[in-house]
């Protein structure tokens, strides 16, 4: 009987060995030589960081700054101090407030307020609260625009009023003024309540004065709905908001009559939104 094949082991040699060790070492030298021929990644020096901490505490400084003006404008408002109002203005700021139509330049801003609510002051048996809630403020990169979106609640002689402000803001010579404010009311109504008087919005020949140009949106106010304009997308997604285009309908007559059908066709939804630190298209 034949004995079985064995594999015979063969040992490598010492030299055998000793070049496998050379040539380890010599690989590893090599990745560490490479390793130490990279670029090193550049920290920012302290004076860097201290630059950018700087302009982090600028930016947080002008979103309050921004917060205190709106809300200002609204304490102004509830004691009719319509100069100091005026005062928050730039020279070439608009106003917009409802649909009555734009009001262009600061000394516009004054004749408006003083025409179509009275001289400064408050008057005997006047009530006007003009409550601002839930500000958005943002400011662009340079630090010389600002944004915000805040709503008001008012109460007042003639009634209750629910605006939203979508607000631009310019800083002159370190100090920030509005630019343009915008104010589309979501309701209005007599004391009796947006659920049983929802009114009308306001429209360009209710008061004087007249304004300078039209309403640059036609809306209706509630029972219809209009969304408001965004001037920043999500800030999660990073994607613009855009509502719906479809026309807005109002609860004017029965649906299917002339007058019905007329009415859902007034309101129409602007464009929806545009991207933050970007100044709102005309």
């Amino acid at each position: 009987m034949k004995t079985p094949f064995k594999f015979k082991t063969v040992r490598p040699s010492t030299f055998e060995r000793a070049t496998r060790l050379a040539r380890t070492i010599r690989t590893a030298f090599f990745a560490a030589g490479l390793v130490l021929s990279a670029p090193a990644v550049a920290q920012p020096s302290a004076a860097e960081k201290l630059d950018a901490l700087d302009t982090r505490i600028t930016r947080l400084e002008d979103q309050n700054q921004i917060e205190r003006l709106q809300r200002l404008y609204g304490y102004f408002v509830d004691k009719g101090q319509w100069t100091q109002l005026s005062e928050l203005f730039a020279d070439d700021a608009t106003l917009e407030i409802g649909g009555k139509g734009l009001f262009l330049g600061k000394k516009r801003v004054l004749e408006y307020m003083q025409t179509a609510f009275g001289p400064d002051g408050v008057r005997e048996g006047g009530l006007a609260n003009h409550m601002q809630f839930q500000p958005i403020a943002d400011v662009s990169p340079d630090g010389k625009t600002g944004w915000i979106r805040s709503r008001a609640w008012v109460m007042s002689n003639g009634g209750w009023g629910l605006p939203l402000y979508e607000d631009e803001f310019v800083k002159e010579n370190g100090t920030w003024k509005f630019k343009r404010e915008s104010g589309p009311f979501t309701m209005y109504s007599s004391w009796e309540g947006w659920g049983k008087n929802a009114l009308n919005n306001t429209w360009p020949d209710k008061f004087n004065p007249p304004p300078d140009l039209p309403p640059s949106t036609v809306y209706l106010t509630y029972p219809a709905y209009y969304i408001i304009p965004f001037h920043y997308p999500n800030p999660v997604t990073g994607k613009v908001f855009q509502p719906d285009m479809d026309e807005v309908g109002a609860y004017a007559a029965p649906p299917g009559t002339p007058l019905q059908e007329k009415w859902r066709k007034t309101g129409r939804l602007v464009y929806g939104s545009q991207p933050i630190y970007t100044p709102p298209k005309d």
